[in-house]
């Protein structure tokens, strides 16, 4: 007798109460060593892209590792809501837009649509929520007012700045260095209208080639924290149960979108769980757009299939820095080959495939669940194959 589904109206009565195992998707995910008791629905925020120019691996294996994130939650049985933002209000953007003679946000339509592109071709599944910057104009300037209202904001000459107060100190920087990472993204700490220099903007007055937008503070643009920390909340409501990004985005900027988002709503922690995917390298300097230090996604596809490439990012702990050398797509491609030789044997072991959903509940071990899935093949390394979308 097939058992009612979970979500019918119930048995009425002793005797339809049939004793048969109901095979209900629940587990606990650990990430960084930290339990993350899995619930629906499962809110994933991803720090997105400023499309100013082309993808690079680096940037492109954090959403690899965002995607595998969400199939694990999926896997569990989370329903996932997922948003990844675009920053297409941005200094660095306009500046490129400039250069080529274009409108800011005609550009950088243009650059998203070349990253959705290479998305599809790794395998990236498409957000719930793509919010762009500049539709939440509105939301920042929410935010922004009720920073003032909290005290944790004050305005000066048209510009709103964040009482940082100890954010960096919650990161475990001290202010020397905190401010030298600012730096390297572009603030200014030194801007006089600060009352402390680790004081950051959440609105600021544009100038003559920005883009602008009138506000009660006067016509201007918001700041990069405060965008991502209207987005988020905009799309997932005033906490996120994981924050996805690169490990560069630690601080100064998931710290303070973290701690406007907290000030401004009351509601903390923000993020139940963050995930910091480690930075890439090339020739011994990570791989950065402000450096044209790259190897791009689009290039990398010419010489390799997208699983091929999606397997060379995953195949190591998601928190580890690592260097990128030509030589790797070849052992990644023969990893894969292995694995699916691995899937076209018969076997069907109940344990091997249990062993390669505890390996990915275990802080996204794709590694271990990889070396069960090739040595047992069968259904273990097909379920595999489904959840890291290597098919």
């Amino acid at each position: 007798m097939a058992l009612p589904p979970l979500s019918s109206s119930g048995v009425v009565g002793v005797a339809g109460r049939i004793d048969e195992p109901v095979d209900v998707r629940t587990g606990d995910l650990r990430l960084a060593g930290r339990p993350l008791p899995v619930t629906s629905p499962a809110r994933v925020y991803v720090c997105g892209i400023t499309p100013y120019d082309v993808t690079h691996l680096g940037h492109a294996a954090t959403f690899v590792w965002a995607d595998v994130l969400g199939a694990v939650l999926r896997m569990a049985g989370a329903d996932v809501v997922s948003s990844r933002n675009v920053t297409d209000v941005d200094d660095v953007l306009t500046r490129a837009a400039d250069a080529r003679g274009r409108h800011y946000d005609e550009f950088a339509l243009s650059q998203e649509f070349a990253f959705e592109q290479d998305m599809r071709a790794l395998g990236v599944r498409p957000p719930t929520h793509v919010p762009r910057a500049r539709h939440h104009i509105q939301h920042v300037q929410q935010l922004a007012a009720a920073l003032l209202r909290a005290d944790r904001a004050y305005v000066r000459e048209g510009a709103v700045h964040f009482r940082a107060g100890d954010v960096a100190a919650r990161a475990g920087l001290d202010a020397a260095r905190a401010r030298e990472l600012a730096a390297e993204f572009g603030d200014t700490p030194d801007d006089p209208l600060r009352e402390d220099p680790l004081d950051v903007p959440v609105w600021r007055p544009s100038g003559d080639r920005d883009p602008a937008w009138p506000s009660p503070w006067g016509w201007g643009r918001p700041g990069w924290h405060a965008e991502c920390a209207a987005m988020a909340t905009a799309t997932l409501g005033h906490g996120v149960d994981v924050l996805v990004g690169g490990a560069d985005l630690a601080f100064p900027h998931h710290a303070h979108q973290t701690a406007m988002a907290e000030a401004a709503s009351g509601v903390g922690p923000f993020a139940r769980a963050q995930v910091h995917v480690g930075a890439v390298s090339q020739d011994g300097a990570k791989m950065a757009k402000s450096t044209g230090n790259l190897t791009l996604v689009a290039d990398l596809l010419k010489v390799a299939t997208g699983p091929a490439l999606r397997l060379l990012v995953l195949d190591r702990p998601w928190a580890q820095p690592w260097e990128y050398r030509p030589e790797l797509l070849d052992g990644a491609q023969a990893r894969l080959d292995a694995l699916f030789s691995a899937a076209g044997r018969p076997s069907s072991s109940a344990a091997a495939a249990r062993a390669v959903t505890d390996r990915l509940l275990d802080d996204l071990d794709v590694p271990g669940a990889l070396d069960v899935a090739v040595a047992d093949g069968g259904d273990a390394a097909r379920l595999l194959i489904r959840v890291l979308a290597l098919g």
